[in-house]
């Protein structure tokens, strides 16, 4: 499909560390212009780490943003240079304290496509071995738990889990593991 939309001109808004906004001006497909917001943060790679016996590793941690703990995959995002599954195998040590001796990918997800861009890379982690946490200031009190594969889907589905990506990549590796059919 061909964009339908005529950008005419853009103005950088802000540009931070991590979020950048810009204004499009735009055509629309019958002449009317408009102006489009476009938000750019950080690209992220996040993992479910999965042990032998199906059960996963979830963190809980107190969000800022949402003014509440969340319950999440490890997640992270890709620093500028690095290949998403090496920010994802450094997240896991860094917030998790594992590695993973097998990785699968299984795609990415964009979180709002409206007007959001930050493609997430999913990956599972198997064949795990501790080697301790290295958790930043702001992670300082972030919470491993260890669940069932079953308990991680039904959090996904009761809304326990809230974050978008973590649960489309509990869902999708649940279905990789035979653990659900769809």
């Amino acid at each position: 499909m061909n964009n339908p939309i005529r950008v005419t001109g853009t103005r950088e808004v802000y540009r931070g560390r991590l979020v950048q906004l810009r204004e499009d001006f735009v055509v629309l497909p019958q002449g009317t212009p408009a102006v489009y917001e476009r938000v750019e943060i950080k690209h992220g790679a996040s993992t479910l780490a999965m042990e032998e016996n199906g059960d996963v590793w979830l963190v809980k941690e107190w969000k800022y943003a949402v003014g509440r703990p969340s319950i999440e995959v490890v997640s992270g995002g890709i620093e500028v240079g690095e290949e998403p599954l090496s920010a994802a195998q450094r997240e896991l040590r860094e917030e998790a304290g594992l590695r993973a001796r097998e990785w699968t990918e299984l795609g990415f997800v964009d979180p709002f496509t409206t007007m959001l861009v930050c493609p997430n890379h999913l990956f599972v982690a198997r064949g795990l071995e501790s080697v301790g946490r290295e958790l930043e200031e702001a992670e300082a009190h972030m919470e491993l738990l260890r669940v069932p594969m079953e308990e991680a889907v039904r959090m996904a589905l009761a809304g326990e889990v809230t974050h978008a990506t973590s649960c489309v990549l509990i869902l999708k590796a649940a279905a990789w593991a035979g653990v659900i059919k769809y």
